[in-house]
């Protein structure tokens, strides 16, 4: 994590790399941003269980999210695409399957699927390699086909790219605890959050599972988040792949449900780190000054501006903190995020806003919905 250890990419062949990404602040030239086309409601299984706010009303509901949230979502999409365009960044969209269908395997059945917004989760880049993740959701088994003629068209045009997917996990029975959330009362948030405490999670360690999202990316270092979405075998996994890296397995306090890292802990440039003020890490016994010892300041995120989530998500307030760096001074941020938006100002900088709460409920804010290339 020390100055000059960033690694950028450097190949014997004169063709320019088209895959090149090692951290999360570097000026981004390509990009991938999720579409909302044919998203379906999410439906429970054994890893989650989905409690969207009374007011949304669709609690209990499935099949394909309703067509004008879908076109609004599309069109805050689209504007973020726009935006960095007009900076010079090439943007690429997924094309998206038939997400109504269910998913059927020989370990299991799922009735439908979620959808392509959220790029983020499923492509890992680091340097010159796109990893696809396991992931541990049983309604995502085939997202990543939404993102194969994407990946497949860089392998083609650039000879220095690594394409790679992670073992592709059973998701059966045994990837689970059993009755996890049966005892549960989800309303307490005090019990849940004890369990997650107690780094209980629903994940069993039957075979590697992780999700891209629960990774962030400091060049040679890179911090995992052990939670619902990666267990300890997936990190293990992630050793060993990226066995000239550092993998640093984090978890954070007091999070009711934790899946992905990108509104937990933040890289913002090489020196800086935005950590949640409800949410404390806990690093690795002997790392737990890392960032410190390396000289790395990590401030705490500006409060949301909302008190709860946006009607028809399940996602945390926390989203606030879910925005998108374009190089080390310029980030996207969500326009109604006043706090976050000023903070980030006070740090020196340049904010743009966007709109782009409709297209929460489709996988997350800002961050979420990108993929580095």
């Amino acid at each position: 994590m020390k100055s000059g250890e960033y690694y950028p990419l450097k190949t014997k062949s004169s063709t320019p790399a088209i895959v090149n990404s090692w951290n999360e602040w570097d000026p981004l030239r390509h990009v991938i941003v999720g579409v909302a086309n044919q998203g379906c409601i999410p439906v429970s299984e054994p890893a989650i269980e989905y409690h969207f706010p009374e007011e949304g009303g669709i609690q209990g509901k499935s099949g394909q999210w309703p067509e004008e949230l879908i076109a609004r979502a599309n069109s805050e999409l689209d504007n973020l695409a726009n935006v960095m365009r007009k900076r010079g960044i090439r943007v690429d969209r997924p094309t998206a399957i038939n997400f109504s269908e269910p998913v059927t395997t020989p370990d299991f059945t799922h009735p439908s699927q979620i959808g392509c917004m959220p790029a983020r989760d499923v492509l890992l880049t680091v340097g010159n390699e796109i990893l696809e993740a396991t992931m541990s959701y049983r309604a995502r088994w085939f997202e990543y086909l939404a993102y194969r003629p994407l990946v497949q068209s860089y392998f083609d045009a650039d000879p220095n790219m690594r394409f790679s997917a992670a073992p592709k996990p059973r998701l059966g029975l045994d990837s689970y605890k059993a009755g996890y959330f049966d005892d549960m009362n989800i309303a307490d948030f005090g019990q849940i959050v004890s369990k997650a405490d107690n780094m209980d999670y629903v994940t069993s360690e039957f075979e590697p599972l992780f999700d891209a999202a629960d990774a962030t990316r400091c060049g040679k270092d890179i911090f995992v988040q052990h939670g619902f979405t990666t267990n300890l075998k997936g990190i293990d996994w992630l050793r060993r792949h990226f066995s000239n890296h550092r993998i640093h397995r984090v978890n954070f306090r007091n999070d009711p449900d934790p899946v992905h890292i990108d509104c937990s802990l933040v890289p913002l440039r090489p020196g800086l780190v935005m950590g949640n003020p409800n949410r404390p890490i806990v690093m690795e016994p002997g790392k737990e000054d890392l960032f410190q010892r390396n000289g790395w300041e990590m401030v705490m995120a500006a409060k949301p501006a909302h008190a709860k989530p946006q009607p028809l998500c399940y996602y945390s307030i926390w989203l606030s903190m879910n925005f998108l760096t374009l190089d080390p001074k310029t980030v996207i941020v969500e326009e109604t995020e006043v706090y976050q938006n000023e903070q980030l100002d006070k740090l020196g900088f340049e904010v743009i806003p966007i709109p782009f709460r409709n297209a929460y409920p489709f996988g997350g804010s800002i961050h979420c919905a990108t993929a580095d290339v």
